[in-house]
């Protein structure tokens, strides 16, 4: 059989050939091959071709996809998948990039982490869930996090939640806050309980005096205009409990105010 055409098209390049194959293939094809018009070719050949091209392609594919920032292996398989490649064609591409080091699962866990260390505010249990999604095995994911003092990124994110509550929340209201924040960012028990005993809540928290009588003074001029006697200072009680204010404060507070 014999090569009656080749057109680029776009970034690939239409081969055509005299018993009416067509195929569209690599410039990496063209050349490893030394295809060109005329050229004959056997039917072994025209399998290499093709078996060939879709690796090319699908090589193409992957590092236009790891132009951008770097990818874990599932995604790029994940990726391949949308391309419609042979599942042996996506495994051999991803084979073909651990080995020339484009793709490294446990340097993606390195850089994660240490964005985190620098510049982040997320726990080791967070970023375990993140990376697992990636499709990171777990037992990687889990040496590495051993591995890290998540210590002062902790007492950073705890500082930054105090400051933004600061002079809105009673002490003990702001050590619930505090602890709930960075629970939820991933942060270990004990982690948390270290990083809120570094610095003295008093300094983020107004006067306990001066903020309980500011939210008395607003929540009255709501109640008031309801309720009287007992039952406006049981809506009062109330209030200042879900505030954080514990009920010796909300008590002597309310035995001056009303």
């Amino acid at each position: 059989m014999k090569i009656t055409k080749i057109e680029k098209k776009k970034r690939l390049y239409l081969i055509e050939i005299d018993e009416g194959d067509k195929l569209y293939v690599t410039e990496d094809t063209i050349v490893r091959f030394m295809l060109s018009k005329d050229k004959e070719i056997t039917s072994k050949d025209l399998e290499q071709i093709k078996a060939f091209a879709q690796f090319s392609y699908g090589k193409n594919l992957a590092l236009y996809y790891l132009s951008f920032k770097q990818r874990t292996e599932k995604e790029i398989r994940d990726y391949l998948t949308k391309y419609d490649l042979d599942r042996d064609i996506i495994s051999k591409v991803i084979k073909t990039l651990k080995d020339e080091k484009w793709i490294n699962d446990l340097q993606y866990i390195e850089i994660v982490i240490q964005q985190n260390l620098h510049s982040g505010d997320k726990g080791p249990y967070v970023l375990k869930q993140k990376l697992l999604q990636k499709g990171i095995d777990r037992k990687l994911i889990d040496s590495a996090l051993e591995n890290t003092d998540f210590s002062t990124v902790c007492r950073k994110t705890a500082e930054k939640v105090a400051k933004r509550y600061q002079g809105k929340l009673p002490q003990r209201a702001l050590r619930d806050k505090l602890s709930q924040t960075l629970t939820n960012k991933g942060f270990s028990y004990q982690e948390v309980k270290a990083a809120i005993a570094e610095f003295q809540l008093e300094d983020f928290s107004e006067n306990e005096e001066e903020l309980i009588y500011k939210e008395l003074d607003k929540h009255y001029r709501k109640y008031s205009k309801k309720y009287d006697g007992y039952e406006l200072r049981q809506r009062l009680t109330q209030a200042l409990a879900r505030k954080g204010f514990d009920f010796d404060t909300i008590k002597s507070a309310l035995r001056e105010y009303l």
